[in-house]
């Protein structure tokens, strides 16, 4: 069963949260378990999170099943369409989608835009009627409800009108009768939750990816339609509505068909810009009528978060100018009645004093306000925030990336200095890096030169410091090799950490009782599973096999038999 939120995550355990968080401008993204979780709640639907995912873990309700059942259901079915759909599909004639779109068992294509147009013809009137006051857009749901949410004192300077798409539903239905289905496509996910709340208008809300989907499963090929007279949008062509899908186009439209001087337009695109725009509005007394066109989406909806157009943001709003008619010798009447009231719905997110801060900031090791780094690597602007939202359970200490590291490092340490086996790590200039007691103990001869590692060099303290050039230099690990120390046989592996930058040793004597048991149970079986591996090829093998037999065997009573008076220690590799 779908979910019935229109965004929602897959249970995906992602190490990239941050990156959703970070776009998310409100913050409606739980962290629980590792795992991402939206809180519609506190969503507003502005699909930044869904791009933002590298792991398609974010993802968007696919109601285009649904779409497809209304197909049977045996009602006209109308499909209202986005003004953006000119920058999706480039290259594409209206009358060839319009063709397209009825091949899917649609009746009427309409065009969204004419429900803009009503919308224009009524803010004209409304802005009129109530001179020197601030107007702030309703086209954009999302915007709407982030001021609901958000900052409900600006919603009174919200305009009382419809959304262009559903104004378009309302004129339909009145134009159509209440017996139609209507589906909508576009960029906007926000239209999805108008499909949800308002049902009696809206039927289903596909994105252009849904359309898309549907004409490929329907293998219908748009640059291959060949359109007739009867491929035109119904009841009638929109205007200068069309202008709705860029950054100022509704200001454009309604300066079109509001020519007055004592009336000033402004544009705002991005929920960052937005909420930085409504800051002083509530007290703000202004000499003359404001109207703050407000979108969502940075450059508006042809840059929708379901906009997968290939062109630049520039091209696809030329191109939607250059598709708009100006309809400025044409009166606009408001012809429908979409008054709307919208109603506040405030989320107050839980406020936290200092001394709650100060605690959940020393759970991630911030224990003064210099160690608060504000680096935004967890997603939020601060460490104060993101404190907030840990005492708010929405976030965990595994997000912040400093507290990661250094508990890593930590680990790493205590790992390092806990190992039986010598460890060392050297750089590019074979100096030493870092070592642990085991490797001490191990060359107890260069023990002074050790207690200050930094810098000491690696062939002062190794006699076979070439080894370790060797990986540096190919790259090519050496793993598990025995080698002659004094009385001692180590097993040697050095190994790449960075390529040709640092590399890493480690050193187990072979020749301790505790290793002892250990190393021959481990090379007899060796020996084993040599035999084993090669019994069908004894002909061929034979010889190679018995003398790997005898390298072994070997080594093994060296490590048991006392040191000869002519023990030589390995120099060099």
């Amino acid at each position: 069963m779908e979910p019935l939120d229109p965004i929602y995550t897959k249970k995906h355990e992602c190490q990239d949260c941050h990156k959703c968080i970070r776009e998310c401008p409100v913050k409606a993204i739980r962290v629980q378990d590792g795992y991402s979780q939206v809180m519609p709640g506190f969503c507003v639907m502005c699909g930044n999170c869904v791009q933002a995912c590298p792991n398609s873990a974010v993802q968007v309700r696919n109601d285009l099943p649904a779409a497809q059942a209304l197909m049977t259901s045996g009602r006209k079915m109308i499909a209202s369409l986005d003004p953006a759909f000119v920058a999706q599909f480039p290259g594409i004639r209206p009358a060839q989608l319009i063709h397209a779109i009825k091949q899917l068992g649609f009746a009427v294509v309409s065009e969204t835009a004419l429900g803009a147009q009503q919308v224009s013809a009524n803010v004209s009137a409304l802005m009129r009627s109530e001179p020197k006051r601030v107007w702030i857009s309703s086209a954009c749901p999302s915007v709407v409800d982030f001021i609901a949410m958000y900052h409900p004192e600006c919603l009174s300077h919200v305009i009382g009108v419809m959304s262009p798409l559903l104004a378009h539903c309302t004129m339909l239905r009145s134009h159509y009768g209440e017996g139609i289905a209507i589906v909508f496509f576009g960029p906007c996910l926000a239209k999805k939750k108008d499909a949800d709340l308002h049902p009696e208008l809206l039927d289903a809300a596909l994105t252009f990816e849904d359309l898309e989907r549907w004409l490929n499963l329907k293998s219908i090929r748009l640059a291959e339609i060949i359109d007739g007279p009867e491929d035109r949008f119904e009841p009638e062509e929109a205007r200068d509505g069309s202008l709705y899908a860029i950054e100022g186009g509704m200001a454009q439209a309604l300066v079109a068909g509001t020519p007055d001087s004592e009336l000033q337009f402004m544009s705002f695109s991005g929920l960052a810009n937005v909420e930085r725009a409504l800051k002083d509005i509530p007290e703000w007394q202004p000499e003359q009528s404001i109207f703050m066109e407000m979108s969502a989406c940075a450059g508006s909806c042809i840059n929708g978060p379901r906009a997968t157009s290939d062109t630049s943001i520039a091209r696809r709003r030329y191109d939607v100018i250059q598709y708009a008619k100006s309809a400025c010798e044409l009166p606009r009447k408001a012809s429908a009645d979409i008054a709307w009231r919208y109603a506040a719905s405030p989320i107050a997110p839980k406020k936290y004093g200092d001394l709650p801060l100060r605690e959940a900031l020393r759970w991630v090791g911030q224990y003064s306000v210099e160690d608060e780094l504000n680096c935004g690597g967890c997603g939020y602007p601060s460490c104060r925030d993101f404190a907030h939202a840990l005492l708010a359970g929405n976030a965990e200490r595994m997000m912040c990336a400093t507290y990661t590291r250094k508990l890593a490092q930590k680990k790493a340490n205590a790992l390092l200095q806990r190992m039986p086996s010598a460890v060392v790590i050297v750089g590019e200039d074979l100096e030493i890096i870092e070592y642990n007691p085991s490797f001490s103990k191990l060359f107890p001869a260069e023990e002074a030169a050790l207690e200050e590692p930094d810098g000491t060099p690696a062939r002062g303290v190794l006699p076979f410091s070439n080894l370790f050039r060797r990986v540096l230099e190919s790259g090519e690990d050496i793993l598990s090799h025995d080698i002659r120390f004094g009385k001692r046989i180590l097993n040697t592996s050095i190994f790449t950490i960075e390529p040709n930058t640092v590399i890493g040793g480690i050193f187990r004597d072979i020749t301790e009782p505790t290793f002892q048991k250990e190393q021959i149970v481990e090379r007899a079986q060796q020996v084993i599973e040599k035999n084993l591996k090669t019994v069908q090829q004894i002909a061929f093998l034979l010889g190679e096999n018995a003398a790997d037999s005898e390298v072994i065997l070997s080594s093994i009573v060296s490590s048991f038999r006392p040191e000869e008076a002519d023990d030589t220690e390995a120099k060099g590799a």
